[in-house]
């Protein structure tokens, strides 16, 4: 099923974005009206710590989730990207949840 394409997100509701590869974990919040992204993440980033790649992913998410926050981004539209909603997609989820981020 397609996801990307029933999810768009907007200035006031931006799209909280997740791409896993096998070694990293993405996570970007994007205003598709304007095509710009406001916010990004990534396991690449040096403020992100976790021996484990889920704890990794909950890193990214609560890094995410501060970013935003300091942008006065408050809700977002979560695409998982196809991914099952598990592991270290669902470790970043609730991590930018617990983080200030509704959705």
């Amino acid at each position: 099923m397609r996801v990307r394409n029933k999810i768009s997100g907007t200035a006031e509701c931006p799209r909280l974005n997740v791409y896993r590869s096998n070694k990293n974990i993405y996570a970007q919040v994007i205003d598709d009206v304007a095509g710009v992204t406001l916010v990004s993440a990534s396991t690449l980033d040096s403020e992100v710590s976790g021996n484990t790649k889920t704890e990794q992913a909950a890193s990214v998410g609560e890094v995410v989730a501060k970013r935003a926050v300091e942008k006065g981004i408050k809700e977002v539209v979560f695409d998982r990207g196809g991914y099952l909603y598990h592991g270290r997609v669902e470790a970043l989820a609730e991590a930018a949840r617990e983080n200030g981020l509704d959705f």
